[in-house]
């Protein structure tokens, strides 16, 4: 093992990332929000490159620096995030998303209480391709190229009109979790894609990977990591917030 707990990374760029854990196999990050997982046709920087980038001057290593990346966040969405240091941890990562047993927990505030207080969402799910909205719709349309999907919740405060809400993510589809609380009358807080009757411009989307549980690639024990939101409004109202640490669980 190489580190854990491993501090800042050291890349010059404009924002700290936090590296939570890092050993030969893994290496895992608390991705600021606003930027890229992955590059795309903005050019923007992304955190792959980047932290290609900071294995290469920490490590001091000639050539091409591999990271693989196994899951994405969105550009707005912020917390734990997991890649692959090696092919062969990254082909292991990406059977356990396919399987099942790559767990994904996200918080999330949320506009009024989502009914019941605990429950499960399914929905189908029809990506417009041109402008990567995503809507609800019925059950029918799977033949048509929708997808079904799932997640489990539970409101753990309720402040001022918002909720704060954890959430177990069981499909990972696109913008799925912003779309399904939309589609029960509660928009996430900042969505202004989904939320538009309540969202207001420069407010920030209010979710975050907060934990994300895994078999570990080579040496097959289950592994736990977490990062908290930022102290800072919407998540700065909530006292059970406080309690929570980043770094290995």
């Amino acid at each position: 093992m190489l580190s854990k707990d491993a501090g800042i990374a050291r890349v010059n760029y404009d924002k700290k990332i936090r590296i939570i854990y890092e050993d030969n196999h893994l290496l895992v990050v608390e991705k600021p929000v606003n930027i890229l997982s992955q590059g795309d046709i903005t050019g923007d920087k992304d955190l792959l490159t980047i932290l290609k980038e900071d294995i290469k001057l920490r490590y001091n290593k000639p050539g091409n620096v591999y990271l693989g990346l196994v899951h994405r966040l969105d550009r707005p969405v912020g917390g734990t995030m997991v890649f692959a240091k090696t092919s062969k941890a990254a082909s292991r990562l990406s059977e356990q998303i396919r399987n099942g047993t790559f767990k994904k927990e996200y918080l999330a505030v949320v506009h009024g209480k989502p009914q019941p207080d605990e429950g499960c969402l399914e929905h189908y799910l029809m990506k417009d391709k041109k402008t990567n909205v995503v809507r609800i719709v019925s059950e029918e349309n799977e033949m048509h190229g929708s997808k079904k999907a799932l997640l489990e919740y539970k409101v753990l405060e309720f402040k001022k009109n918002l909720s704060l809400v954890k959430i177990n993510l069981l499909t990972g589809r696109y913008h799925q979790i912003r779309v399904q609380f939309s589609g029960i009358g509660t928009p996430l807080y900042g969505d202004l894609k989904y939320g538009t009757e309540y969202a207001k411009p420069g407010q920030q989307l209010a979710l975050w990977s907060h934990k994300i549980k895994i078999q570990h690639p080579v040496k097959k024990q289950e592994m736990c990591f977490q990062s908290k939101p930022p102290d800072e409004y919407p998540w700065s109202l909530f006292e059970s917030l406080k309690s929570i640490k980043s770094g290995q669980a």
